[in-house]
């Protein structure tokens, strides 16, 4: 999707004012409500918002947690703006809803026959965009083998699936997800992103995060919650607040660090007192912008490794990921941030931070004044231990950009490279100059780690590589359980395709079946 696409496609979604009608109704959507806006799906231009009933409760008067009482605090000091245009989407048919009773003046989205009976109603959001600020959740996965992923994976490895989770982010949409067995003892996401957020577990797991972000919506004041719903900054907005005030974090440096940043939350990160407060305070000077990021120049391919791959995973404005195919030992982008525009129009400074990876194979290196462009060289990396705390494994590098206008830090927007864990590779260097090149790869996964078959394949075979005095490929042998082939490859160059045989996983197009998910 080109960038011109993009900001034509987006301005269409800048809905004017939201229409009200009496409290007391939940908001029913229909099919014939809807227009469409092509292959992404459909918008809801003239749905109907209720206006809350200002006689209920804010919150549950049976919730005694800190944040709920700070919440009820603030709203009697005319502090806390409520729910007025918000609204509650359940997308996985009651099975993990927030409950009504939870926040009495909160709207919830239901959905009419015609769409439930076109599982419009169920499963990722994205396919249609409400002219409100919506918040919900899916207590769902793909459960059939072997594409079986959460919601959240599936949208991240899926045609059309990065921009419709973009699209949810950019027009005040948020949706919290469980990892559902993609997040235990290894890290199966490609990337990281703000669009959502990932609960660790499986069903309910995300609903203490739902509370968390209720709380907090509804502590925003009036004027800045109008303000973030303008300037289309809610989600942005509330991904901020819930990373800077996770448990144990108070300062500036914690935010900008790994910590701060996982692909999926625990529950016991969650402090929802500290961002009732954080949101209460904010004023809509203090807003900072969404991070748009832009690939000037790249080494990552359309078509790289012996199946001819892409290693471009996905391009949309807040998060960019690839997957590493080639059998080059280096690669590099030139990343830039410069279409960043904070809602204030103060002047920007960017950090890039390195949130996942070895620091001594990632070179980050920005230019310009601000920082707003970065070079980036990133070695091959093995499968790991996430961090020193942890025997979580990943193959995965993060890098985080982070915009400051002087009062916040942005959320971040996101650099990801996912590598081919499965695979055993040898490099060996070519002469002082720290050069490298691949002299032996293994494709067998003899290890039995997880292959995710969207993205990666096998091959019962292992390729070695011998070179002559000038550095040119001179023997590339293919070993197999009964045989050894030796295949010439051309002059200088390394293999490009696979000489007959048969690579596992590339061509498979599985059915997608969703379920809800059991109780973890």
């Amino acid at each position: 999707m080109t960038k011109t696409y993009f900001t034509s496609f987006f301005r269409l979604l800048i809905f004017c004012c939201i229409a009200t009608r009496p409290a007391g109704a939940d908001v029913v959507l229909s099919k014939d409500q809807l227009t469409s806006i092509g292959a992404l799906g459909w918008i809801a231009p003239d749905l109907e918002i209720p206006a809350p009933d200002q006689t209920l409760p804010l919150v549950s008067e049976h919730d005694k947690s800190a944040g709920a009482t700070l919440l009820r605090r603030y709203h009697a000091m005319g502090r806390a703006g409520g729910f007025d245009g918000v609204i509650y989407d359940n997308r996985d048919r009651g099975h993990s809803p927030l409950s009504k009773d939870q926040f009495p003046q909160l709207a919830h989205l239901s959905y009419g026959p015609d769409l439930r009976e076109a599982e419009l109603d169920y499963g990722l959001a994205g396919r249609i965009i409400l002219p409100s600020i919506v918040f919900g959740n899916s207590s769902t996965a793909l459960t059939q083998r072997p594409i079986n992923r959460s919601q959240a994976r599936f949208a991240m490895t899926s045609t059309a699936g990065p921009e419709r989770a973009y699209l949810t982010y950019s027009n005040n949409h948020i949706y919290v997800y469980p990892e559902h067995r993609d997040h235990d003892e290894v890290d199966l996401f490609p990337a990281n992103w703000p669009y959502m957020i990932i609960s660790q577990g499986s069903s309910h797991s995300d609903k203490p995060f739902m509370q968390a972000l209720g709380m907090t919506l509804a502590a925003l004041s009036d004027e800045t919650r109008e303000f973030l719903r303008e300037k289309r900054l809610i989600a942005p907005t509330l991904q901020m607040i819930l990373r800077r005030n996770q448990t144990a974090m108070y300062r500036l440096e914690q935010y900008l660090s790994p910590v701060a940043h996982p692909t999926v939350f625990e529950r016991k990160s969650l402090q929802p007192e500290r961002m009732v407060a954080m949101a209460a305070d904010l004023t809509p000077a203090d807003i900072p912008p969404m991070v748009r990021l832009g690939v000037e120049q790249e080494d990552f391919s359309e078509a790289a490794g012996l199946a001819g791959l892409s290693e471009r995973l996905f391009d949309t404005p807040s998060a960019l990921a690839r997957v590493w195919r080639s059998d080059a030992y280096s690669r590099q982008m030139v990343v830039t941030a410069d279409k960043t525009q904070d809602p204030n129009g103060r002047p920007l400074s960017f950090e890039w931070v390195l949130l996942r990876g070895d620091p001594q194979k990632v070179r980050i290196k920005p230019f310009e004044d601000a920082g707003q462009k970065a070079r980036i060289e990133i070695d091959w990396h093995d499968a790991r231990p996430i961090d020193r705390m942890t025997d979580r494994v990943t193959d995965r590098v993060d890098i985080g950009v982070f915009a400051s206008n002087g009062v916040n830090y942005s959320a971040p927007a996101f650099i990801s490279v996912s590598f081919p864990g499965h695979q055993s590779r040898n490099y060996q260097p070519i002469g002082d100059d720290g050069a490298m090149r691949l002299v032996s790869v293994d494709y067998t996964n003899m290890r039995k780690v997880h292959v995710d078959p969207m993205l990666h394949w096998t091959a019962a075979w292992t390729d070695e590589f011998s070179y002559d005095a000038k550095g040119q490929l001179s023997e590339w042998r293919r070993v197999m359980p009964d045989e050894t082939l030796i295949l010439q490859g051309p002059g200088g160059e390394g293999p490009s395709r696979a000489p007959v045989h048969k690579l596992e996983n590339v061509s498979k197009k599985p059915r997608l079946i969703m379920e809800n998910l059991s109780n973890p």
